[in-house]
């Protein structure tokens, strides 16, 4: 056998190896998360079952399984499997591969090869694989925490799926830990405590590797036969002080309430501050994004339409982009809502509007306001008596569209901020009875 292939994926372990590479899953079934690439109705398990694979794009977080599932499936489908770095090779190394992938195919063998951090390679050294990957000599896999869309050249993505990996989850991380506390159990006989789980989740970042790392770490430091891995412990570890942050638990409502409450009273710096120790804390950056959105309409409203734009623009770009570039989009955004005029009269609207339909208020459509699709429905007086606004100066026309036996309720009543001003002048003339009593709350 070639000596590029010494490395097999069935090499023989060394017991020094770090814990992240001795608990290394040898099978789909020991792989924690991905449920949607390799659960049942996964399309990794399906290609598996085939016992073929198409060239693969691994799009994801750090630690979130990307190393791990090329090497299970080439072991699946008993291929030669090579990896490289797209830090460490160039387009020779690429050549020499190619080469040995040839001479397989010709034998009747496959050959994957896995590239690692596949977004730093040049247009050149992407465009070398091209060919290979359309005639099948080697079969690529490759790993990227970047936007493949982005990254990798157009020509090499159309010949590859792209699987997206998702961040780890509590449950995932669980698991791992579980796993490394049978390792030692069974390896040296020490029976392993973590003091506070929750803080060691938060501190790996949903990261596998990280997780293992740590406990590791803090094993080379604690001795004995049980081992207790304390808060304080963990901060020599990783060299950060814990914040007190439960995601599921008090601490988590109340800094989004002290940060919803820091934006409403238009204070940007203790806005930043709270969002600082939600991203210090690990918090879901998308998390933080959907409340933005909700405050955008809740407190903004049409004072500012733009902020709901704005809001949305981060959402968006926090998942394209994930942490930690993340925190420089919601830094905007936050900086942006809480200098923002206010106004909560959509939000005061829409809940008058649920209260009066939840008390039993008549919600029956008069004839002039329904749709008349067919002859006999328009026989029956449908949208009969209908002024079409369009057709009137200022297009509008004043009509009653409420129910026929209830009188119009000021629901949305404009304050004087921002656009709402404007918003508030033409209302008043259009509606003068309705709004003859209202002031600005």
């Amino acid at each position: 056998m070639d000596s590029l292939f010494e490395q097999s994926v069935e090499h023989k372990q060394n017991p020094n190896s770090p814990l992240a590479e001795l608990l290394r899953p040898k099978s789909l079934d020991e792989v924690v998360g991905q449920e949607h690439l390799i659960g049942e109705d996964g399309p990794l398990r399906r290609y598996l079952a085939l016992g073929r694979l198409p060239s693969l794009i691994l799009w994801g977080p750090p630690g979130t399984g990307k190393t791990t599932i090329a090497s299970v499936v080439a072991t699946s489908i008993k291929a030669d499997f090579k990896r490289l770095s797209a830090v460490e090779s160039g387009v020779k190394e690429l050549r020499d591969v190619i080469q040995i992938g040839e001479r397989l195919q010709r034998n009747g063998r496959k050959l994957i090869l896995f590239i690692d951090e596949i977004h730093r390679y040049s247009k050149s050294q992407q465009d070398a694989l091209l060919h290979s990957v359309e005639s099948g000599s080697i079969t690529l896999i490759g790993a990227t925490t970047e936007n493949p869309s982005f990254e990798v050249n157009a020509a090499l993505l159309s010949r590859c799926q792209v699987y997206h990996l998702q961040p780890l989850q509590t449950e995932d991380l669980r698991k791992v830990l579980q796993r490394a506390i049978l390792h030692y159990k069974n390896r040296n006989n020490t029976t392993v405590h973590i003091e506070d789980e929750d803080t060691l989740f938060r501190l790996s970042s949903s990261d596998a590797r990280t997780l293992l790392n740590i406990i590791e770490n803090g094993l080379t430091f604690l001795k004995g036969d049980e081992v207790v891995i304390r808060t304080v412990d963990l901060e020599r570890i990783v060299q950060k002080k814990v914040v007190q942050y439960d995601k599921s638990g008090e601490s988590h409502y109340d800094t989004i309430s002290a940060f919803i409450k820091s934006m409403r009273g238009s204070d940007p710096d203790a806005s930043l501050f709270w969002l600082a120790k939600m991203i210090v804390s690990g918090e879901d950056p998308k998390f933080i994004a959907r409340r933005m959105l909700i405050f955008a309409s809740e407190d903004i409203g049409n004072a500012n339409p733009q902020a709901l734009q704005v809001a949305l623009s981060v959402f968006q770009a926090v998942a394209v982009l994930g942490m930690p570039e993340a925190r420089i989009t919601l830094a905007q955004g936050v900086t942006y809502l809480a200098s923002s005029i206010k106004s909560n009269a959509s939000y005061k609207a829409i809940n008058e509007a649920i209260k009066c339909i939840e008390q039993g208020i008549d919600c029956s459509v008069p004839l002039h306001l329904r749709n008349a699709p067919t002859s006999l429905m328009k026989q029956e007086g449908y949208g009969s008596g209908y002024l079409y606004p369009h057709d009137f100066t200022q297009h509008f026309v004043t009509a009653h569209y409420f129910p026929m036996n209830v009188d119009p309720i000021a629901f949305y009543n404009p304050t004087q901020q921002g656009q709402e001003e404007e918003i508030q002048k033409r209302l008043h003339s259009f509606w003068p009875n309705r709004y003859n009593n209202n002031k600005e709350q």
